[in-house]
């Protein structure tokens, strides 16, 4: 018998497997995202650096893509982390 909003032990350990995959997939997601922002962002500097105003387009292109990138795998990650916790 529960009482009030507390949760049976089925029901809690079923909550905490899937918050804890949850955690995990948004941690790796998050991981992943970042390195390849941050991998993005070196190239282009790279590219412009070594290209000058020229290849400026690219690498601002591929800096740019980098980050939106970065920036899915986030909005991915924290709602697979919110789904993980019942949210």
């Amino acid at each position: 018998m529960t009482l009030g909003n507390q949760d049976s032990g089925v029901t809690s350990g079923v909550k905490f497997v899937t918050s804890t995959i949850g955690n995990t997939v948004g941690g790796l997601t998050n991981t992943v995202g970042g390195v390849v922002g941050a991998a993005g962002r070196g190239i282009g500097e790279t590219i412009e650096g070594a290209t000058g105003s020229g290849g400026r387009p690219v690498a601002r292109g591929i800096a740019d893509a980098a980050s939106g990138v970065e920036d899915g795998s986030n909005r991915i990650a924290r709602g697979v982390k919110n789904a993980g916790e019942g949210k």
